[in-house]
This record gives C-alpha cells, structure tokens and sequence, in this order.
C-alpha cells in the first residue's frame, strides 16, 4: 500500500451518515468550478467559478452541461453544488472522501434528490520525486443532460485533452449527449493507466535485464518489491471499474443512450487488458525474486567452494608445518642436512598433486 507522505484529515469517527467532512491530504487553495456548455453547433467555457452561474440550460436547442469542480477539500462548494442539482447526501459524502474505492451508485429520482449516475475512480500519476504512483480521488455524477466532475486540487487539470476537443468540435463529443462526456471522461483516466504501466515494464524491464547479467547491486531486492507494491496497489484501483462498466452496461438507465453501450464495452475491454497486464506483471516479480536468490546463492556457493579447495590443499601442508614444529630432541631428520629441503619438496608435491587431482574430478 501506498505511505501517507502528507497531513491527511481523518473522518471523525461517529459522524452521521452524509455529513460533509474532507478526508484527504490538507490543502491551501480554494476550490475553482469551470462551466462547459455546449451542443453541435456551439460551446461556451466559463472560468469565474461563481456558483450561481452553475444553472442547468434551458431553450429549444439544449446544451450539455459540464461542471468541473477542481478541489473537494471545501465543504460548502460541495454542498452549495448537491443543493444546486438535488444530489443526495451520501452521493456528497463518498465526493469528500477520498480513500473512498472505485465504484458506481445509481440515485433514483425523488422528492430530495434528483435521478443520477455517480460513478468514483482513480487517477494515477508517476510520481518523479518518490518514483512511486499517486492517485487522485476522480467522482463524475452524470444527469439529465448535465455531468459534474469532482477532482482533487492538483496543478494541471487531467480533463484538459476533452476540453480541447470540445474546443476545436473534433471527434463526437459535441454531437452526443453527457452519457458520451461520462465516458469520454473514463476513457481518458483509463487510457493513462496505460502510461503508468508502459513505466512499470520499463523498470521491470531493467531489473530482470540486471538480474539475467547477474550485475544486479544490493537495491534490486527493495525495487522488486517496490514494483510489487505499486502493482498491488494500481490493480485494487482498477479491479472494481470491471464492476463498475458492467453496472453501466448490465443496468437499464435513462441516462445511458443505447448509443454509447459499444464505447463503454471497449471501455470493458480496456479495464480487462489492464488487469490481465497488471497480473502477468505480479505474476513475474516472484520469478525475478527467485532468480536473483538463486544467483546470489550460486555466488555465495563459487566463494564456498574456492574457500574450501585452499583450506582441503593447505590442510595436509600445516598437518607437516606442525609435526615438525614441535620441540623434541629425538627427531632425527631435524639433524639431516638436507631435510629442509627434502621437506619443503614433498610439500611442493604435494600441494601440486592435490590441485591436479581436483582439476580432474571437476571440482576446479
């Protein structure tokens, strides 16, 4: 699991349900609300973040309606929005909660709330600093012809590549309706997960090549575990959206135009092809693991072994240095003129006899 590097504010534990509180890494900046509205024919982009401009549109030729919220860490923006479009109070809450899993809830209309689609994921980023994944708490909440999209403070906004196609009226997001905004949404947040992985293999990539090379240094066992970590921690992000795409596809909502079913069963197909890549991925690092402690148990075995050829080849040698280095009178070939020699001699032999034994046997 990822470690907490900020201040994180905590729930207060018996709070009642729907009550607004932020759980999430304190931050310093207020909240900034963008408004979106467009059709096939035009669009329009406000950025003054007032909330009374935050109205549904109204006339003969309707627009779509996207509100993007960057920053849920204030209670009362979030509030004043769920007042604005009836949202219900724990739809609000999961909105503040950022440890709050992947998942999608469908809100029937009513007296006190309106009919909507909320749907919570995970945006991931790399992180340069740490080179670990940060995630940042996503949740959509689609209606009758209008999407709001909560993000944590961050700052670059990650819908920027959709606004720019509203922008230039390329591709079908302004011909379609906010069904296809939600998943046009999706689409981008799951398609950087992509990203995040193709960096995952680079570094996997580079630890085996270390392994298979055997210059693998002492940091290669943090690493793989590291990567282990990382990849526990993007598939219990991305796990649930298989849950979620299939609640989207499985559940008849008003909501969701026929239309936009074949886009959100690609989407299925990418949340899959993520998931299968993320285990074949977990699946590796055990063998790496194995690999590099077999290899270091090899290395450990070389040195053993020639440490034991030097101590089997000077054994019988000190056996020699140490009978005659014992101080009793009655040792005749310590008075023969020419016992040092014919001493050192049969040690030269036999020394040489023992490396040329070994060498045959295999065994150097």
């Amino acid at each position: 699991m990822a470690r907490h590097r900020y201040k994180v504010s905590k729930k207060p534990v018996g709070t009642s349900p729907g009550t607004l509180t932020y759980v999430g890494r304190e931050i310093a900046h207020a909240t900034k609300v963008r408004r979106i509205e467009y059709n096939a024919d035009e669009f329009k982009i406000d950025e003054s973040g007032k909330l009374s401009a935050c109205q549904l549109p109204t006339g003969q030729n309707p627009h779509v309606l996207w509100l993007d919220v960057d920053g849920i860490h204030e209670a009362a923006v979030v509030g004043a929005m769920g007042t604005q479009f009836r949202l219900h109070p724990l739809l609000l809450e999961d909105v503040m909660n950022t440890e709050q899993k992947p998942k999608i809830d469908l809100y029937e209309g009513s007296k006190v709330s309106s009919e909507v689609v909320f749907v919570t994921l995970k945006m991931l980023h790399h992180n340069n600093r740490t080179q670990e994944i940060d995630a940042e708490h996503v949740c959509m909440v689609l209606g009758a012809n209008f999407l709001i999209t909560f993000q944590e403070e961050r700052k670059a906004d990650i819908f920027e590549p959709v606004i720019d196609r509203i922008k230039a009226s390329a591709g079908k997001t302004r011909r379609n309706g906010a069904d296809y905004l939600l998943y046009a949404t999706m689409d981008l947040i799951i398609d950087h997960y992509f990203v995040v992985m193709e960096g995952m293999a680079e570094k996997l990539d580079d630890v085996e090549d270390r392994i298979i090379r055997d210059v693998a240094g002492r940091d290669t066992l943090a690493r793989l575990y590291a990567l282990k970590r990382e990849m526990n921690l993007m598939r219990r992000y991305v796990q649930p959206l298989r849950d979620v795409l299939g609640v989207l596809m499985r559940e008849e909502s008003p909501l969701i135009q026929s239309t936009t079913m074949p886009f959100l069963r690609d989407l299925a197909d990418h949340i899959n092809q993520v998931v299968e890549t993320l285990d074949a991925y977990r699946e590796l690092i055990p063998g790496l693991l194995d690999v590099y402690l077999s290899t270091n148990s090899n290395r450990m075995n070389s040195v053993m072994k020639t440490l034991t050829i030097f101590s089997a080849i000077f054994m019988p040698l000190t056996f020699i240095v140490g009978v005659y280095g014992m101080n009793f009178d009655n040792m005749p070939e310590l008075h023969t003129r020419y016992g040092y020699f014919w001493t050192l001699g049969a040690m030269l032999l036999l020394g040489s006899g023992m490396v040329i034994y070994f060498k045959r046997r295999g065994w150097m």
